[in-house]
């Protein structure tokens, strides 16, 4: 289609006038939202739906930095990307560990491992009253590298990037 000059000029001023109306809920959008692609076998899903704002429940996907450590390093880099975790246990919950077992309010929710597939030592998690802002966050991954362990812990505030969704 071929529009006169005369069409041409105001369609095109109009588009220049509209694109900041258009430009800024996109980019107020980005900064609550992201995209994920998971390159993890500890989630069963490859792609997510990050919300920066959704409020972490029980049974929320969240997503977050893990801690800086030796074993962290080791397996993901000097930049690993951000973990991606079930919430098993929310603030107030109480977690404890018989044997290599692990128990959040008396329930069996997970089986710690001794080493890493690389053989480095691993070492229980936190136990108690899981604190006020924290997550005790697990997989149903045998492997998973969570809260079962000392080198995430409980994953707690700045940690925490936000609560995802699955989507593929």
């Amino acid at each position: 289609m071929n529009l006169p000059l005369r069409f041409k000029r105001p369609l095109l001023l109009t588009g220049l006038i509209l694109l900041p109306f258009a430009w800024a809920p996109l980019v107020a959008f980005s900064k609550s939202h992201a995209f994920l692609i998971n390159a993890s076998p500890s989630l069963p899903n490859w792609a997510f739906w990050l919300d920066k704002k959704t409020p972490i429940t029980r049974g929320s996907l969240i997503f977050f930095e893990p801690p800086k450590s030796e074993l962290v390093e080791t397996h993901f880099g000097q930049e690993p990307q951000m973990f991606g975790k079930r919430v098993l246990g929310i603030p107030g919950d109480v977690v404890r560990h018989k044997g290599a077992q692990v128990f959040i309010n008396g329930k069996p929710i997970a089986t710690r491992l001794k080493k890493t597939r690389l053989g480095i030592a691993l070492t229980k998690g936190p136990e108690g009253v899981i604190p006020e802002g924290c997550f005790y966050a697990g997989t149903n991954h045998p492997r998973g590298l969570d809260s079962r362990y000392a080198q995430i812990g409980f994953v707690c505030g700045q940690q925490i990037m936000g609560s995802g969704r699955a989507i593929l």
